[in-house]
């Protein structure tokens, strides 16, 4: 049990994913393809999200040359594909930082996945039909931060936004009784709990 009047203590983490939503971010292959690649770095402002995506990987190298992609989110029950696709690259040459860690390549994700691709409307990269939540999305803006060169933040626009019948309360609404999307804690899956309560903001 957490107790916040015991003094905190400052420490120095190998990783800082303090429990963000599991992305799954489809972009367009140079041969007309969907490469689909695992992001754990999101955050959305109105109909902008923004994703930090790693340098040398085929996502980047696609939305740098074809800006376009979906941000397809998924819920708990999917973590399993996700980690299905976690260790490998789009790229045919795999960097030697990837390489490093245990990277491989494989140039069909869904076929790795056991996920099913779904033509998109605005978009050349498919949609993902397992995931509750689809955006189509266009790259605004990339930029590599001058503290890091191991990833790109990538600004985005969502264009069309697709959700599962089953998660809405109407056509403005996601019902979040209903809804869970997949977080990554510390390099760990969960999902969300009970509801806590709501913001006064809230219009359901």
């Amino acid at each position: 049990m957490f107790n916040p009047l015991k003094p905190s203590q400052e420490i120095n983490p190998s990783i800082l994913y303090y429990g963000t939503p599991v992305i799954l971010l489809s972009s367009w292959n140079e041969d007309g393809t969907t490469n689909l690649s695992p992001l754990s770095s999101s955050w959305a402002l109105g109909r902008s999200i923004v994703l930090g995506i790693g340098q040398g990987g085929q996502a980047l190298a696609n939305l740098q040359e074809r800006p376009d992609c979906v941000i397809n989110v998924p819920g708990p029950d999917l973590w399993p594909a996700v980690e299905r696709l976690a260790p490998f690259t789009g790229k045919e040459e795999v960097p030697a930082a990837k390489a490093a860690a245990g990277f491989t390549y494989k140039k069909d994700k869904f076929e790795t996945s056991n996920l099913t691709p779904v033509p998109s409307i605005s978009v050349q990269a498919a949609r993902i039909a397992e995931c509750p939540l689809q955006i189509e999305a266009c790259v605004r803006k990339i930029t590599n931060p001058s503290s890091s060169d191991s990833f790109a933040i990538v600004e985005t626009e969502a264009i069309r936004i697709h959700a599962h019948p089953d998660i809405l309360l109407n056509e403005r609404h996601v019902d979040p009784a209903k809804w869970s999307p997949l977080i990554y804690n510390f390099r760990h899956y969960f999902g969300l709990g009970e509801e806590l309560g709501k913001t006064f903001r809230s219009e359901t």
